[in-house]
């Protein structure tokens, strides 16, 4: 599903997702990287677009920073350019200084809205090349992505984050919920949220009732947004481990040691 205006440039490709709870003696290395931002990734070969992000504390959706937690958002022209991505040095060295890694290559299946001016279309099966098969095998369903990023408007900022933490501590209970991190480009107005899901009715159930239809409701009615994107996707391929949001980051049990495996999804 698009909902894009004829003079709004319209990307297309395979996305990467990559979080990051950097070690404490790498934090310092971890915002030269967010002080980069971007410009880092500049010759990376068939890279459409990328955004280095912030998070809240433990990684949630707080107003407080996180010092440790990043994210980092990209799209490719091509899968086995993604793939080449995740498997380089810039991501090497990341994963390298974390004590919590999880990347993920997935596909757009549909998207609303717009991120810096420019909207996303689903990932058409000639940029996934080797991939097809995985992305076409439906015998076991796979995991599903949400991706939603807003640019709020200052002037509803406050009233934006009153409506805030119920939408945020149900997401940490939602059934179907596997992994979800807060995301930011700028403290309290330009906010991303990242959650993988088992299936489509554990998404929906979520997204379509309770506190966060309520949050979404609210911010149409009272123009919060200058800007939004909401995207639908599907994993491809992830590595790594992320810590299960069971609980509010703050009183989250520590997390088993992360899994160093690649796992490609075929199904």
């Amino acid at each position: 599903m698009t909902d894009t205006p004829p003079d709004v440039i319209t990307l297309s490709g395979v996305v990467v997702v990559v979080l990051v709870n950097y070690l404490r003696e790498h934090q310092a290395w971890g915002w030269m990287r967010m002080v980069q931002g971007p410009s880092a990734l500049k010759d990376t070969p068939g890279l459409c677009f990328a955004k280095v992000m912030g998070s809240g504390h433990g990684g949630g959706f707080g107003l407080r920073p996180s010092a440790s937690h990043q994210g980092l958002i990209a799209m490719f022209a091509h899968a086995e350019q993604a793939h080449a991505f995740l498997n380089g040095a810039h991501v090497k060295a990341m994963h390298q200084r974390a004590g919590d890694f999880w990347s993920g290559m997935l596909e757009v299946l549909s998207a609303r809205g717009q991120w810096d001016g420019q909207a996303w279309g689903a990932t058409p099966g000639t940029q996934l090349g080797t991939w097809v098969r995985a992305a076409n095998d439906e015998e076991s369903p796979r995991p599903l992505a949400a991706l939603t990023r807003a640019s709020i408007r200052p002037a509803k900022a406050m009233a934006f984050w009153r409506n805030a933490p119920a939408a945020q501590n149900a997401l940490h209970t939602a059934p179907g919920c596997t992994l979800a991190m807060g995301l930011g480009e700028a403290p309290l107005v330009r906010q991303c949220t990242f959650s993988l899901w088992k299936d489509t009715p554990s998404m929906l159930a979520y997204a379509h009732q309770g506190a966060h239809q309520q949050a979404i409701e609210a911010a149409y009615r009272h123009g919060y947004f200058s800007e939004s994107l909401f995207v639908r996707m599907r994993l491809l391929a992830h590595h790594g481990h992320w810590p299960a949001p069971m609980a509010p980051p703050e009183v989250a049990e520590d997390p088993p040691p992360p899994d160093r495996t690649e796992q490609r999804v075929h199904g």
